[in-house]
């Protein structure tokens, strides 16, 4: 009877380390390196001025339709504010003041928001931070928050069409003049938004 007892506790000990050792598997894989869209970095120095965006990366993957008409049933739809990745929201962060195409923007660390359009897209620079996209989570459920609200900076920036297609999203930094050209490109897609160094 003892041995019997002894055999049942060693089961059930394998059996609570087996699913322990799943848990922890499966928190591992939430890591954001191991996500459908992993999260990237693009960053560049001007100056003294230190300028960054934090993003998740999707990929085209099989869908056609990124960029459209809702009722083409675009991935990103024209006309609807987009986090500007996946997962969290983008987070953009200047060490220095700086003009972004024209408006003044004090250093800190913002969310990132962007309403693309055929032709002309709407960036919003917004100091609501911690965001799940468009919103929170909170027990389970998610409430968007009013974006506008907390916007500041609002700036439009025209589409252009590249030559060859970006198959993951992707931010790059280009130097220019006075500064740095914060730049989106994916799939045919790029958008463009200048960033001077305050002075400039």
């Amino acid at each position: 009877m003892r041995e019997t007892n002894q055999v049942i506790m060693v089961v059930l000990a394998v059996v609570a380390l087996s699913v322990g050792l799943a848990g922890v598997a499966v928190a591992q894989d939430l890591h954001p390196s191991r996500r459908p869209s992993p999260m990237g970095m693009a960053r560049i120095t001007v100056g003294d001025t230190y300028m960054r965006v934090v993003y998740s990366r999707p990929y085209k993957r099989d869908r056609d339709n990124i960029f459209g008409t809702k009722e083409s049933e675009a991935l990103v739809p024209f006309g609807e504010i987009w986090r500007t990745g996946a997962n969290e929201a983008t987070e953009l962060s200047v060490t220095t003041d700086v003009m972004v195409a024209g408006q003044k923007l004090a250093a800190g660390t913002y969310s990132l928001f962007t309403v693309p359009g055929p032709e002309t897209w709407t960036v919003h620079i917004n100091s609501a931070l911690g965001l799940s996209g468009t919103g929170v989570f909170a027990d389970g459920e998610f409430t968007p928050v009013d974006i506008p609200a907390t916007d500041v900076v609002v700036v439009s920036a025209k589409s252009t069409t590249l030559e060859e297609e970006v198959d993951q999203l992707t931010f790059v930094w280009k130097e220019a003049e006075g500064g740095a050209d914060m730049c989106l490109q994916w799939i045919t897609t790029e958008v463009c938004v200048p960033f001077r160094l305050a002075g400039s």
